[in-house]
């Protein structure tokens, strides 16, 4: 995946009817955690070989298992085909905060660093914005 020049308002308006208010409420959220960093739309293969648009909200560099670091964004929301997915990449006590706080979560599929839901209704979206924060604190 890379970072592109395309707006991330103009992806968010074009995501599936049934997922955009829900999109929507989750990137203002975010936003306004995450106020002051970047907002950058990443497109390209995603973990899996799915082809992804993902709105990166923060810079990092993150190490890789065999060395060196790749740009990567802090936090991420994307539109999957069936769900919402946020990417939080940040850990506490060496645990990735996603797995950390599950059951704070509500109803989620909870990945290493990933929270999947169906509905914005299905989570607690303070809970959620709590891991964002930690995000942010954790990057410059």
């Amino acid at each position: 995946m890379q970072k592109t020049g395309n707006d991330p308002d103009e992806y968010l308006a074009t995501v599936p009817e049934r997922f955009r208010a829900d999109a929507l409420r989750l990137d203002a959220a975010i936003s306004e955690v995450m106020a002051g960093r970047s907002r950058v739309l990443w497109e390209g293969v995603f973990w899996g070989g799915t082809d992804q648009k993902i709105i990166g909200y923060g810079d990092l560099l993150q190490a890789r298992p065999r060395g060196g670091s790749v740009e990567w964004f802090t936090v991420g929301l994307a539109v999957q085909q069936n769900y919402l997915s946020v990417y939080v990449n940040a850990t506490e006590d060496g645990q990735n905060v996603a797995q950390k706080y599950a059951d704070t979560l509500g109803r989620a599929k909870i990945g290493s660093s990933s929270v999947g839901f169906k509905a914005l209704a299905d989570i607690d979206l303070e809970a959620l914005l709590h891991l964002v924060r930690i995000a942010r604190d954790q990057t410059a």
